[in-house]
């Protein structure tokens, strides 16, 4: 089995809702992090075998934005590109697969991580497409029912945070100084 290497690792600013970064679309966010992998390593954009992104908010983005990315990026349009929504372990799971696909021996360079834009994300008018004939109708976050939301249990997932923590018996100082080391990590 081939081993795999992290050669390098490239992220934009970190961003927050309705901040300096609200109006740029997630593919541009990450077609700017895959330019500057790609000039930081020296990769010819030729070699890379393929691109995997994770992106969760893709309602109204346009078709396959990893692909969108990549070309954005100016990488060749013979190489293939793959969006992938696990929700939150999104990005994690392209770097998976990345990973597997090297191991496999089924590639040699993968672009993976993630992208996201959730000041961006659309909102959506159910029932519209077949014409909204008599009455009120609502439309909904797609911020929330796609990333936001627990589709099985139905609230939100930050109560799913809640019953990780009472059921793993987190205390508030153990969740504060992840979140601060998580911080530090970020921004060294």
């Amino acid at each position: 089995m081939q081993d795999v290497v992290i050669v390098a690792a490239t992220r934009t600013a970190v961003g927050s809702f309705q901040g300096s970064l609200a109006n740029i679309p997630a593919v541009d966010l990450g077609a700017a992090v895959i330019r500057q992998l790609l000039a930081q390593t020296g990769i010819d954009p030729a070699q890379v075998d393929e691109v995997l992104m994770g992106q969760v908010l893709t309602a109204g983005a346009g078709q396959n934005p990893a692909r969108q990315a990549a070309i954005k990026a100016g990488l060749p349009h013979a190489v293939p590109a793959m969006t992938l929504n696990k929700v939150c372990g999104s990005g994690l799971k392209a770097l998976h697969l990345g990973a597997q696909a090297i191991r496999c021996g089924d590639a040699e360079v993968i672009i993976a991580g993630g992208q996201e834009n959730m000041s961006l994300s659309n909102y959506v008018l159910p029932g519209a497409r077949t014409g909204l004939r008599m009455g009120h109708s609502q439309m909904v976050d797609s911020m929330i029912s796609d990333g936001l939301w627990d589709a099985f249990n139905d609230y939100h997932m930050g109560i799913t945070a809640e019953n990780l923590v009472e059921k793993y018996g987190i205390s508030r100082e153990a969740q504060d100084a992840f979140a601060a080391a998580s911080q530090h990590k970020a921004a060294a």
